[in-house]
């Protein structure tokens, strides 16, 4: 297995006797009084860690500083904005569930006057009412739960 190195921290005259990421734990002020005072003395010594040291340190001070545009609470929101995309929304998914059902319906109408055995028609119904059931709790609960969801209206 190769262990990857960083040249900035491989050079030949460093020496240094702790692991690089205690370079970021000082920085942090994460460190147990020991180690930071293991790596203060190293970087009285060393100048390559030192100079290692200020450019994370200046990395560290530009990224904490960039400030972040929060988007405007309607940009979130994926709700239909209008009335006529609203009743759009609602029709296109009533269409699809008529749609689910006739198909599935058709389906099963035919695969019940197939030739197939009682036993495979039986299998084929058994596990598809075993999902319907599964997705009609699933909705059940839901339509209960909203009822009461104090998060309802929360919109991020």
């Amino acid at each position: 297995m190769t262990e990857r190195k960083d040249l900035a921290l491989t050079e030949p005259g460093c020496g240094r006797p702790f692991d690089e990421s205690l370079l970021t734990g000082y920085l942090d002020h994460a460190l147990t009084q020991e180690e930071e005072q293991r790596v203060r003395v190293h970087l009285v010594d060393c100048g390559e860690c030192r100079k290692l040291t200020e450019e994370l340190a200046m990395m560290r001070k530009t990224t904490m500083g960039t400030e972040f545009r929060v988007p405007s609470d309607d940009q979130w929101d994926e709700r239909p904005r209008g009335g006529a995309s609203g009743l759009a929304f609602g029709v296109g998914w009533l269409m699809l569930i008529v749609w689910v059902v006739g198909v599935v319906g058709f389906a099963l109408g035919e695969a019940w006057q197939g030739t197939q055995s009682l036993g495979e028609k039986l299998a084929a119904f058994g596990g598809l009412s075993a999902v319907v059931l599964l997705l009609l709790s699933v909705v059940i609960d839901r339509l209960r739960a909203r009822k009461s969801d104090r998060y309802r209206r929360v919109e991020k």
